[in-house]
């Protein structure tokens, strides 16, 4: 399942690393013929998307590496850091440019021209970010099951595919706004419309990035697991025969990877060799019916 749960997020990614540097280019192109505000601001919201591609892949990566001395816990909350990283961004580089660029040119308007090329490819910009959408959506799709789309955001604990699919949607919104305003502006000649559209796709961008930075910030800071995991974790519990109660469980994500620490009472009448052997048998089946469940820590005891 962790292998799977990887190799999705990866694809999702590189999905919108293809889509987003492709597009970028074209944009570029299209803000320099047409002198569009709209156009230029989906340029630079394109290209800080590409970047962000590349740095959640770093943070997936780097999440895998092996625990060490100075991290014995491992690196599984720099997925977390990174995906912060790409919210920051998406908010500075993404939001307030294209805000700028607006108020920019609705202070200092300029005629614009060839508008049909921008037209052309905010179109073609919209199929291309409509596949990597619903690729990013795909790969969700084989992570949740049967989970409902809504349940999956809420509870999720993979941060890239939360910062993956909000900027797919905010990309999608994006390209609708500006193609809209600058149509707009050519039919009524008034480039006025063009640098409001700009404003409209910071505005956007900037509400998905709190967005994103909200979602992560929980994360950083240490989240449970995901509650199918600790559902799993107590039915497993509760079905051991030589466990009476179970005091409490605390469970913590660390990227893919999930810790336990659990406080229980063992039957009455048990040695310590039997105990033992218990709280082995538990761990063994708690890592074999939960394999995200990394590092298992219980403890017997008599009261909470």
């Amino acid at each position: 399942m962790v292998s799977s749960t990887h190799e999705s997020t990866a694809k999702a990614i590189m999905y919108a690393f293809m889509a987003n540097f492709g597009i970028a280019i074209a944009k570029s192109w299209a803000a320099w013929v047409t002198g569009s505000g709209s156009m230029l601001a989906e340029a630079i919201h394109s290209y800080a998307d590409t970047g962000n591609q590349v740095l959640l892949f770093l943070g997936l990566k780097q999440s895998q590496k092996p625990a060490d001395a100075e991290h014995p816990l491992g690196y599984g909350k720099l997925s977390y850091f990174w995906s912060f990283i790409v919210a920051i961004l998406l908010f500075s580089l993404g939001g307030l440019f294209s805000i700028y660029e607006g108020v920019h040119k609705l202070q200092h308007p300029e005629p614009l021209s060839q508008v049909w090329i921008a037209i052309v490819v905010l179109i073609l910009a919209i199929i291309l970010e409509g596949f990597s959408l619903l690729g990013a959506i795909r790969e969700i799709g084989k992570i949740r099951g049967k989970r409902p789309f809504m349940e999956w955001l809420k509870h999720t604990r993979n941060s890239e595919l939360v910062v993956v699919l909000g900027e797919d949607i905010g990309a999608q919104l994006g390209l609708v706004i500006a193609l809209g305003f600058l149509v707009v502006a050519q039919m009524t000649g008034n480039p006025v419309y063009d640098a409001m559209g700009s404003i409209c796709i910071g505005v956007i961008l900037i509400v998905i990035s709190v967005f994103v930075a909200w979602r992560i910030r929980s994360l950083l800071v240490g989240r449970s697991a995901d509650p199918e995991i600790q559902e799993a974790i107590d039915a497993v519990i509760a079905d051991q025969e030589g466990i009476e109660f179970c005091f409490n469980t605390i469970t913590m994500q660390f990227g893919p990877d999930t810790m336990l620490a659990a406080k229980i009472k063992m039957r009455s009448g048990m040695n310590i060799q039997e105990a033992v052997a218990s709280i082995n048998a538990l761990e063994r089946e708690l890592k074999a019916r939960v394999p995200k469940l990394k590092w298992c820590f219980v403890e017997p005891d008599v009261e909470d």
